[in-house]
């Protein structure tokens, strides 16, 4: 009996043991307090003078009423003052209000603690849960690691689309844009192929959209086995230019911090070109002059960083594979942002306004998409029927007009005379039920069969 007692005893002075090295850990610093006054506020952009704090630090201002105030990032100096850029309302901010330090710059709390959660730029929970206690540090901005350390891409990745996964295929470790103007299509895929993807975790990263969205979003994914593996960050349009940045960075931080530990990660970032425009927002601000058609370099350098911290480990052997949305303003596939992303990316798909409006889904435009890794990952006969039938439809796109107005006779070119005959079959293998996804290998099983039966 007395053995029994003494081994019940053993949790609880384990407990007892970690709380005290937790504290031990967490020993308030007796240093001396630096505090700062705000002395100009410019929109979301203020001037405080007194406090030299890093950039990348967060900063809190007191106001005199005791209301909470939003917290500040460092961004910059000038003249001997801290810039720093709310990351909201500037609503009860006053003149000459003290401003203090808190957190270390830079550097965001991750782990297993975030799944099943949905969070804001912060790591703050929006979906009515406890505060996320996440104990391990890093940085937000990455870690930079050598050329040698991101592996080769070698291993096929499911998607859940079986356009992409026939046509497009993709890699474990890929990073692969989806190119649309707005209403094509762009969130509605990314959706489907989070429920479908093949992955040990999913971080889904809602940057810049609507508050509708990520509330569909969570109650249709944070539910059920899926819930268990997915963390969703996401920062509507009407945040703080800064909080918005901060979001992807954090959600980049998670699929680094799961890709460390070995896990095969699905990093899905809707939109890049929110990012790239929130960074326009902070480096317009801080006096950078625009660029490309008013981004500024820094701007587009910001989503060249973010894309490049996604691939694959060497030393862990964990992958982070990403999708990103682009958005086309206008339908211009030359914006910069779709040119510095399509130019650092391992592929694109490109959704078309005009397939979408013939109630096509999903809108891919086949002979524009690619994958660059798919004769890495794909078998010779898979890539044998998938240049067969990207001909086919390449031939059929391209005389669609002379089609349309019956100037084209039949048997002038025997691929087109082919194309035309397998239309409706095409047509019924590219098209596909939103939020239905197809595993690869019923993808490639299908592909063989439809292009065995056009060769029969």
């Amino acid at each position: 009996m007395a053995h029994r007692r003494a081994g019940s005893a053993w949790p609880v002075l384990n407990a007892v043991t970690r709380e005290l090295d937790r504290i031990a850990r967490s020993a308030p610093s007796l240093e001396p307090v630096r505090m700062g006054r705000i002395v100009t506020c410019d929109g979301g952009l203020i001037e405080v003078s007194g406090l030299n704090a890093p950039i990348g630090t967060l900063c809190r201002a007191e106001a005199p009423s005791g209301e909470p105030v939003p917290a500040a990032e460092v961004v910059g100096f000038r003249g001997g003052r801290s810039l720093m850029m709310l990351l909201g309302d500037t609503v009860r901010l006053q003149p000459g209000a003290l401003v203090r330090a808190e957190g270390h710059p830079g550097v965001a709390k991750v782990g297993e603690e975030y799944l099943g959660r949905a969070v804001d730029g912060q790591g703050l929970p929006i979906d009515g849960g406890p505060p996320v206690k996440a104990r391990h540090d890093w940085l937000l901005g990455g870690r930079r690691e050598g050329a040698l350390e991101r592996a080769s891409v070698i291993e096929p990745f499911d998607c859940g689309i079986r356009a992409i996964n026939a046509l497009a295929t993709m890699g474990v470790g890929q990073r692969l844009g989806v190119i649309a103007g707005s209403g094509v299509g762009k969130s509605v895929l990314l959706d489907t192929m989070v429920s479908g993807a093949d992955c040990d975790v999913a971080v889904v990263a809602l940057i810049g959209e609507r508050a509708r969205e990520v509330s569909d979003f969570v109650y249709r994914h944070m539910r059920g086995e899926r819930k268990r593996r997915t963390v969703i960050v996401a920062v509507p349009s009407d945040h703080a230019a800064n909080l918005r940045l901060r979001g992807a960075q954090l959600a980049t931080s998670l699929a680094e911090y799961f890709r460390s530990q070995g896990k095969r990660v699905l990093l899905v970032m809707d939109s890049l070109t929110r990012v790239a425009h929130a960074a326009r927002e902070i480096a317009l601000s801080l006096g950078e002059a625009g660029a490309a058609r008013g981004y500024p370099p820094s701007a587009l350098a910001t989503i060249t960083k973010l894309i490049e911290r996604a691939g694959n480990s060497a030393s862990s052997g964990g992958s982070v594979t990403g999708l990103y949305s682009v958005l086309a303003d206008g339908d211009d596939t030359s914006d910069p942002v779709v040119d510095t992303a399509r130019a650092i990316l391992d592929g694109h798909i490109v959704l078309s306004r005009d397939i979408a409006q013939r109630g096509h889904y999903p809108a891919i435009d086949i002979p524009s998409s690619l994958s660059r890794v798919m004769a890495d990952v794909a078998e010779p006969a898979h890539r044998l029927h998938a240049g067969e039938l990207r001909g086919l439809i390449a031939a059929h796109e391209a005389n669609r007009d002379f089609l349309m107005m019956g100037a084209y006779q039949q048997g002038t070119d025997p691929q087109l005379d082919r194309a035309l005959a397998m239309q409706e079959q095409i047509r019924t293998f590219l098209s596909q039920e939103a939020g239905k996804p197809v595993s690869l290998g019923a993808s490639t099983a299908a592909l063989a069969a439809l292009m065995g039966d056009a060769a029969g």
